[in-house]
């Protein structure tokens, strides 16, 4: 029992599993404890086909450059890092960042997340592994989601 709870508690604070999944298998713990159900046993979390270790940046599509560039740099301190007159990269912290991209309406164009070990090559394959249909763009990997938002997977930024 007491190993379910240290590797409960090893992968919460891991980030392996949430605080739902840890609560869940704790109660569960707990029941088994008091003399409750044998039967009750926490589950392994199912392994992931990748392990994200941050939201590396979220790309939109604006109306207008300048006018979006000022609100993100006026309202959140955002600074930029680059700027054409298609689109401008606004600095969010160590290594994430906003990026705008002139559009005819707003939009979430994608969202990126950030993993160890990036290999365009390597990343493709295993998403077409897993049943996914990966879209290259350059060295970028693209897929979408169930409700069909697109989704990048890159390494770390300067990587």
């Amino acid at each position: 029992m007491f190993d379910v709870i240290d590797e409960t508690l090893d992968a919460l604070e891991q980030r392996r599993i949430g605080r739902r999944e840890a609560v869940m298998r704790l109660a569960g713990v707990a029941l088994a404890m008091a003399g409750g159900s044998s039967l009750v046993q926490a589950e392994e979390p199912p392994s992931s086909t990748f392990s994200a270790t941050g939201l590396n940046h979220i790309a939109l599509r604006v109306t207008d450059i300048p006018r979006s560039r000022d609100f993100y740099k006026r309202h959140l301190g955002l600074s930029v890092s680059s700027e054409s007159e298609f689109n401008c990269f606004l600095d969010c912290g160590r290594n994430n960042f906003v990026a705008l991209f002139r559009g005819d309406a707003a939009a979430l164009d994608h969202y990126c997340y950030t993993i160890e070990s990036y290999d365009a090559d390597e990343v493709a394959s295993t998403l077409e592994r897993a049943g996914l249909s990966p879209r290259r763009r350059e060295n970028r990997v693209y897929f979408d989601d169930p409700d069909g938002l697109t989704v990048q997977i890159a390494g770390p930024r300067g990587s």
